[in-house]
């Protein structure tokens, strides 16, 4: 079906975002035509204030529009949870059990993508560890080739510093039948093992 060209130029946008299909780029297409004109002004510009503001924290590398995030001002952090990703963060926020802080890396070490230890934020996180606030790195990386070589990349760098290096837990997941589960989720799961 032909739209009218403002319709199709503003589904082919919303269609970019990921996880976005045809199907669902429509929904949210019809949903702003069928607003008000002040909801899709609105819409338009939490966008582009959100483009123009934020940036990354110049302590963690976490999405902020101050010059320092939330999380960083308000936790004094010995213990600080590396990450991939801004979102990962906002993951492990979830669990709310934690208080610990954080350092954004902004990707993992991987030769084929053309992605260095150089192009991460490893720096600013060797700084912080030079200032002495931090005690311990918990890497919660993706247990993927990539985020295991960027582990143990960092850890080879912090060690000689006297900073103690663990990663978070891989295995089974809670509620999962063993039956089901992958040979090398098993075999996380079995040299993650803790005494009970």
């Amino acid at each position: 079906m032909d739209f009218a060209p403002s319709l199709e130029k503003l589904i082919n946008e919303f269609s970019k975002l990921p996880g976005v299909g045809q199907k669902t780029a429509q929904r949210y297409a019809f949903k702003i035509i069928n607003g008000t004109k002040e909801e899709a002004e609105a819409f338009a510009k939490a966008l582009i204030e959100a483009k123009d503001k934020i940036h990354y924290c110049s302590v963690c590398g976490n999405y902020t529009d101050e010059d320092v995030c939330e999380i960083c001002k308000n936790r004094k952090a010995e213990i600080v949870c590396v990450v991939k990703d801004p979102k990962d963060v906002i993951a492990l926020e979830k669990a709310r059990e934690f208080n610990w802080g954080y350092h954004v890396l902004h990707g993992t070490i991987s030769p084929l993508k053309g992605i260095m230890p150089e192009n991460l934020n490893i720096k600013t996180l060797l700084k912080r560890i030079n200032d002495g606030e931090i005690k311990e790195l918990v890497m919660a990386l993706n247990p993927d080739i990539e985020g295991e070589a960027t582990a143990m990349y960092i850890a080879s760098l912090v060690k000689p510093m006297n900073i103690k290096v663990t990663r978070l837990a891989c295995g089974i997941q809670a509620g999962s039948e063993i039956e089901y589960t992958d040979y090398v989720t098993l075999t996380k799961a079995f040299n993650d093992r803790k005494p009970i």
